[in-house]
């Protein structure tokens, strides 16, 4: 039996790993000590959606596992000797986690200037049910315009916690009863409400972190320039996820970090592709007009930070099927595109396509074409949808973190600062193109957001495309998502400048009448 000794060896070398309790008890222990994600974040060496995460049912490794573990369990012997004595743990009054839907309630403190309740226009009670923007079931309110349960016992999305929705006192080693004022929300996937208003913090209370980090990194490498922008572009990532965490602060909606995710956004072969199709344009006009042409490429201005405003989902993506499209959803979509008899001056919404038929497309290209496809425009025929994956959505989720961004790379601008400027373009681009699978970036696991994000700042390309052709440009070439080359007084159509609003010049050339070349910009412009 000598075969089998090295894998005896083998086992008996194996450790097990330290036990968690279950996710809702996790949540429940450290709300119970009125401790927020942010508190024991910094106290494991972790960033607080990372803690989310694992009260939503995600597992630690390693060490971070062992000293979770020990949090844990130091909490519960805490509560549990305050239980015997009669007394709560701590009575302070909960503070709801970040992101958490606000909802001012009777026994919650009076709503202060600045506080977000449900007697707005597009929050309150509902005249006639209509489907929950979570589990679709009809519900009685809507917040920010969304319709939904307030009280998570009677949402569906309650029987996909990953633990059973048991009180989460019964899950402590011995029974007890939690204080009234502390009665914990039942763990759900996507957004939760808790009765109490929460002061939306005002820009002078909101610290300056990309200039705090630019600041030490200038000094801890005695303002060498190129190595402080080297070691603020090495830790880009964690950076900005840092500055999401922070700007979610007061927001209505978790951020669902590690979402089960549909068959069509997984990789069909380790190095190949998932399924969606992004729609990026390599577009070049066929055939320029007779005469010689000045044509100037521009440059877009912060294209993915730009892209960050756009429609993404709040929870898990469900299943629908029929050509239908609901405005207040956003995720991705099997469509047969319509045909595009504009290749001669605009390029096609759908991007360059090798294989006709249908394809999954993003929410971005779904709402341009069925935009370009309406009475305004009347392009094209709407396009037809067979099937979608999508969720509730805002538009504004990601808002705070793009102000934030764009706000430094304009002061970066106006004082010169290049090392604040790479920096920040650092941030949003890595974080874009990390979202999904990646290895740089373990807290927020989003491959939908990711391809939406992209396909936004296409969408945006493609709309500037339109504007330049409608104002009497001619439209030479649109690339990827910032490279748009035209002929004509551009200066009238774009404003000139390096803000996100603005374009600028990336090259000059001239073409002329020879139909080989007419569309053939130098090397230098491509």
């Amino acid at each position: 039996m000598a075969e089998f000794d090295a894998i005896d060896a083998l086992l008996a070398a194996a450790g097990q790993e330290v036990p968690l309790p279950p996710a809702a008890e996790r949540r429940f222990l450290r709300e119970e000590l009125s401790l927020s994600r942010a508190q024991l974040a910094q106290a494991l060496g972790v960033s607080p959606s990372t803690v989310g995460g694992w009260e939503s049912g995600r597992d630690p490794g390693g060490e971070v596992r062992e000293k979770y573990a020990y949090f844990l369990e130091g909490a519960r012997t805490k509560l549990d000797a305050a239980a015997a004595a009669g007394a709560p743990a701590d009575a302070t009054v909960p503070v709801p986690a970040a992101g958490d839907v606000l909802v001012s309630g009777d026994d919650g403190p009076a709503e202060a200037e600045g506080t977000v309740g449900t007697d707005d226009a597009n929050s309150g009670v509902l005249s006639v049910p209509q489907p929950c923007v979570l589990c679709g079931q009809p519900a009685r309110h809507q917040v920010e315009g969304f319709p939904q349960h307030l009280d998570p016992a009677e949402c569906g999305t309650a029987t996909l916690a990953p633990t059973p929705p048991e009180e989460p006192a019964a899950l402590l080693k011995e029974p007890r009863q939690p204080a009234p004022a502390r009665k914990p929300v039942r763990a759900a996937s996507g957004v939760k409400v808790v009765p109490v208003g929460r002061r939306v913090l005002a820009a002078s209370d909101t610290p300056d972190l990309i200039g705090s980090a630019v600041a030490a990194a200038l000094a801890e490498h005695s303002g060498d320039v190129e190595a402080a922008t080297a070691a603020l572009i090495k830790r880009a990532i964690p950076d900005a996820m840092a500055l999401l965490d922070h700007t979610r602060k007061g927001g209505r909606y978790d951020v669902v970090a590690h979402p089960w995710l549909p068959d069509i956004l997984r990789k069909q072969t380790s190095r190949g592709a998932d399924q969606v199709w992004e729609a990026r344009p390599k577009w070049s006009r066929p055939e320029l007009p007779a005469g010689e042409h000045e044509i100037t490429a521009l440059d877009i201005n912060g294209a993915y930070l730009s892209a960050l405003k756009t429609h993404l989902p709040l929870g898990q993506l469900e299943h629908t099927t029929g050509n239908h499209h609901d405005r207040r959803r956003a995720g991705l979509h099997l469509i047969t595109p319509p045909a595009w008899d504009h290749e001669e001056v605009l390029p096609n919404p759908v991007g360059n396509r090798d294989e006709p038929g249908p394809l999954w497309v993003t929410e971005p290209t779904l709402r341009l074409l069925l935009r370009v496809s309406g009475p305004k425009y009347g392009l094209c025929d709407p396009p037809q949808i067979h099937e979608s994956w999508t969720s509730g959505a805002t538009e504004g989720l990601l808002e705070k973190f793009r102000i934030a961004l764009k706000d430094a790379r304009d002061r970066a601008i106006a004082d010169g600062d290049d090392v604040t400027l790479e920096y920040v373009k650092a941030m949003y681009s890595k974080f874009v193109s990390t979202l999904g699978e990646s290895n740089y970036n373990r807290e927020l696991y989003r491959t939908d957001w990711m391809h939406l994000i992209r396909s936004q700042a296409f969408a945006n390309l493609w709309w500037k495309a339109h504007r330049a052709y409608d104002e009497g440009l001619l439209v030479v070439r649109a690339m990827g998502t910032d490279e748009l080359h035209v002929a004509g007084d551009w200066r009238a159509v774009f404003p000139e400048g390096r803000g996100v609003t603005e374009v600028k010049v990336k090259d000059t050339y001239t073409v002329g009448t020879d139909p080989n070349t007419a569309n053939e910009p130098p090397e230098s412009a491509s």
